[in-house]
């Protein structure tokens, strides 16, 4: 007899279970060589400590089916009394809360990485997870452009230790689009619609959005459009800054900054710059990263510079990390070996 289990779940059996232990362990051991710590929080938290995550937008993204942190939405329930919970639906927040509660007065910056199940609300006829390990660090309290260029480093680090050395991190910046689109007067719905196509890389419904557009110039125009579609070493940001306009200047600004610090550290040619690039988790400022894995097609995951997110908690500081989902790392390992065995 077969019992079903809920469409976006899995059972995971001895010999996997065996392979993602020995993963983590690498993971672990790389970042416990790099002055991080591991934590953990618990799988569900009060949902108003997750609804901090809201940094602007939420009553829209919450209105359209997503939480108020950007992320799909998280499974909530009422405890027995009457407390609204919610499952974690990434580790970031949590671990906000923690350093808020438990860490007002230590010596910064703090360094913490975790391995945890986070659970989202999905569509499962589309492949998607609704239960999913997630692995990554937090850097809590140091400044950009440094800060942003150890969490790269410590990123590429964990991809070479899980063998996924041909994988790249796309480098791009999280207020930039928003910014532009400010700047030019794009209105609230629009804006939201055409963040909305960016984040889920959707350049032919981008391309329809901004076409769609009211009075606008076509320079504004040819920006918006030539922008999603700039990737590349340090060159693009030299083309970028030739489109004008205050949200590039800042922007391009930055990435120099960051690229740089990531040059100083070795791992340049392990970042692609990605213009387009945006995450779908509202507490992104500055610096973004996506990680690609040409083996597997599908992103690893992704991480960036969340600097007005702590102070959600009464604890101002400037902060970075990245997560990783273990179970497409594994299936990317397996893809590298076989690629690798093949050749």
């Amino acid at each position: 007899m077969t019992h079903p289990i809920p469409p976006g779940t899995r059972d995971v059996l001895p010999d996997e279970m065996r392979e993602l232990r020995r993963l983590q362990s690498a993971l672990a051991e790389t970042f416990a060589t790099r002055g991080y710590g591991e934590v953990a929080t618990p799988t569900i938290e009060y949902y108003e400590v997750l609804a901090r995550g809201d940094i602007g937008g939420g009553e829209q993204r919450e209105a359209r089916g997503r939480s108020p942190h950007g992320a799909p939405v998280a499974y909530r329930f009422f405890d027995e009394r009457g407390e609204l919970l919610a499952m974690r639906s990434d580790m970031t927040i949590p671990i906000a809360r923690l350093v808020s509660s438990r860490f007002a007065d230590a010596e910064l910056p703090l360094r913490f990485f975790y391995i945890g199940t986070a659970y989202r609300a999905v569509r499962p006829q589309r492949g998607q997870m609704r239960e999913f390990m997630q692995v990554g660090v937090e850097l809590i309290g140091a400044e950009a452009p440094d800060g942003t260029a150890e969490v790269v480093e410590v990123l590429v680090a964990a991809l070479d230790a899980a063998g996924l050395s041909r994988a790249v991190v796309g480098l791009g910046d999280a207020d930039l689009y928003r910014q532009l689109l400010a700047e030019i007067g794009v209105d609230d719905e629009a804006r939201t619609s055409i963040l909305d196509r960016l984040a889920t890389h959707d350049l032919v419904g981008l391309e329809g959005e901004i076409a769609a557009l009211g009075e606008i110039g076509d320079a504004e125009r040819e920006t918006l459009l030539r922008l999603p579609n700039m990737r590349g070493g340090e060159e693009i940001l030299a083309q970028a800054h030739e489109l004008g306009g205050a949200a590039v200047e800042r922007a391009t600004s930055r990435l120099t900054a960051t690229y740089e610090a990531c040059a100083a550290r070795g791992v340049a040619e392990r970042v692609q710059l990605d213009l387009g690039l945006l995450r779908d988790l509202g507490y992104y400022t500055g610096a973004i990263l996506e990680v690609y894995d040409p083996a597997l097609g599908h992103v690893l995951g992704g991480g960036g510079r969340y600097d007005e997110l702590m102070g959600r908690f009464g604890a101002p500081l400037p902060a970075a990390g990245f997560g990783l989902y273990l179970e497409r790392m594994h299936i990317a390992q397996a893809e590298e070996e076989r690629i690798g065995g093949g050749s």
